[in-house]
């Protein structure tokens, strides 16, 4: 962990302090399972203690603190006899039954040593893709941090299925930190920042600072950790320093053994910088906290009318329909390609849809009555992404 092989560390002396982390009164901080273990997958006591030091100094000095924090997979891996993170869903759960236990036990032990509570906050992609879960996830958030307690965040791994999962906490932390309206989001890994290669090799340079997509030209992101017991690699980190970013919230990407210096406004790391402008709390949700249940093919000419003039799609111009879904549910809109260019909340179930299809509103409410003349998704419905 921390600094590569053949790079110096750096120091305050690089650059001045981090004003929009030293000013950062709510901090979500989230820390993989490669550095919270041991190379068999039993919690590495000694790394855990580091950390909650670190974000102890941080509460008791009045800064909200919210810890999500991957390994309950990891850590049962151990006690069950385990060598390897399991492929299957069913050992995977089983594991997660037992570390989540170990794992929430640790940390409450150590953030007490702080006089520090912690309350356990277990997330399934449900409790935070459909509107209804999120607001209830919002309020027990909230209440945590009235109540001077610590937030410890994990995907519900025991309930979660294999269709329906994060696989990874990057992005959760990010949805987590725009849940809170946090301040600051630290992204803590085995890796101490964004390079422009593999770290290991001598012409990789580290980035200090990315302001936009084109600070990101050009460089090579590697995969999965290096420990075997995670599941999230630079790219998941990546995409979630873009959710954060996009909902204006600073990130710093950097190793778990840097957290101190890191949360002290030291210039290590990597300071990805927010976007000038939140967007609206109802738009991002849906473009970043859903998971779209199906996808409709639009026509050139609905493409342009959605992405262009930001009109309603209208039945005329869907020429597809693909998925399960039901009323109310997030449905991508993709053009000819097949790519992406709007999600939405979609008006008509998946069943009933497709025989509405290429008709106009008039045409249909005159068929089949008044509560068919309306889009399949209204404009104030629909983000471009």
């Amino acid at each position: 962990m921390g600094t590569q092989p053949g790079h110096a560390a750096p120091t305050t002396q690089n650059g001045r302090v981090r004003d929009a982390v030293t000013a950062a009164r709510r901090v979500v901080v989230k820390i993989g399972s490669s550095s919270l273990t041991t190379a068999t997958g039993g919690l590495a006591d000694e790394r855990v203690d580091a950390l909650v030091d670190t974000l102890g100094r941080l509460a008791t000095e009045g800064r909200e603190v919210v810890l999500v924090s991957s390994g309950a997979i990891a850590a049962g891996l151990a006690p069950l006899g385990l060598t390897r993170r399991p492929r299957d869903l069913a050992t995977q759960q089983a594991a997660a039954s037992v570390g989540q236990g170990l794992l929430i036990g640790r940390y409450a032990a150590a953030f007490a040593r702080h006089g520090l509570t912690v309350g356990q906050v277990l997330l399934t992609v449900d409790d935070v893709t459909r509107r209804a879960h999120y607001r209830n996830a919002y309020r027990t958030l909230r209440k945590l941090l009235d109540l001077h307690a610590v937030p410890i965040v994990n995907e519900n791994d025991t309930v979660a299925t294999e269709e329906i999962r994060f696989g990874d906490n990057d992005r959760l932390a990010a949805l987590v930190a725009a849940l809170v309206h946090a301040d600051l989001l630290v992204l803590l890994s085995d890796v101490d920042a964004l390079w422009t290669g593999d770290p290991t090799r001598p012409h990789a340079t580290r980035i200090t600072e990315v302001r936009d997509e084109k600070d990101l030209a050009g460089i090579t992101i590697g995969g999965a950790g290096r420990s075997g017991v995670g599941t999230g690699g630079m790219v998941t980190k990546v995409e979630a320093a873009r959710i954060a970013t996009g909902f204006g919230i600073p990130v710093v990407l950097t190793a778990a053994d840097l957290a101190a210096p890191a949360l002290a406004g030291e210039p290590v790391g990597t300071l990805f910088h927010p976007q000038r402008q939140r967007p609206a709390a109802r738009l991002f949700w849906l473009a970043h906290a859903t998971s779209p249940r199906g996808r409709l093919h639009l026509d050139p000419g609905a493409v342009a009318a959605v992405v262009g003039r930001r009109k309603s799609l209208l039945p005329a111009g869907i020429t597809a329909v693909d998925g399960t879904f039901t009323a109310g549910d997030p449905v991508d809109l993709v053009d000819t390609a097949g790519a992406p260019v709007a999600r939405g909340l979609v008006n008509y179930d998946a069943v009933e849809l497709p025989g509405l299809l290429g008709r106009s509103t008039s045409e249909l409410a005159a068929a089949l009555g008044p509560a068919y003349e309306r889009e399949v998704v209204h404009r104030d419905d629909l983000v471009l992404l």
